[in-house]
């Protein structure tokens, strides 16, 4: 089991119920899930360019990424319906907590300049919003391997019903918020 996991049940849950006066432990929020996602712009004209992505995706998260497709066609990026541009992932249970802890104690401390990630990047129903410009700060990406810098977006849903809530569980979590 996580070191994560564990936090939550024994520390988190406890803090929880003291700062926001929860009445019964199940209205403590907690994390749902983990969608890591990753547009890739030029798969449509190279689609080896998807597949590395997807591999680098799945060393990253540690399962399988799927394909993601265009919902509709956009002329000015010369998109069509259904064309693949992308690829993501959603991360649950033991996986979902690994990933955070070495998200917020591995990868992120090796961004350059890095001074906290954005508080205010909350959707206003208790999710958050990251993104990362390259994927080389995650340890399991070698860096010789890659042929190209990728960015991706990092969404954490939470069962939390207000932000300061999900913020709070979070930075509960050591999640490094810039002051």
């Amino acid at each position: 089991m996580s070191r994560l996991k564990d936090l939550y049940k024994d520390e988190i849950v406890d803090a929880m119920v003291k700062k926001f006066g929860y009445k019964n432990v199940m209205q403590v929020p907690k994390l749902d899930k983990i969608v890591i996602n990753m547009g890739v712009g030029e798969a449509k004209e190279n689609a080896k360019i998807l597949e590395a992505a997807m591999s680098d995706m799945e060393t990253i998260a540690g399962q399988k990424a799927i394909i993601t497709k265009a919902k509709n066609s956009i002329a000015n990026f010369k998109i069509r319906e259904g064309q693949a541009i992308g690829c993501k992932t959603t991360l649950r249970g033991d996986k979902m907590y690994e990933f955070l802890d070495r998200l917020v104690n591995l990868a992120l401390p090796r961004v350059r300049d890095f001074r906290g990630v954005n508080p205010n990047a909350f959707d206003g129903r208790g999710n958050y919003a990251l993104g990362i410009k390259e994927q080389l700060i995650f340890p399991e990406i070698e860096y010789d391997k890659i042929d190209k810098v990728r960015g991706m977006d990092v969404i954490i849903v939470t069962t939390a019903k207000t932000d300061e809530e999900a913020r709070e569980l979070l930075r509960l979590f050591n999640m490094p918020f810039a002051k």
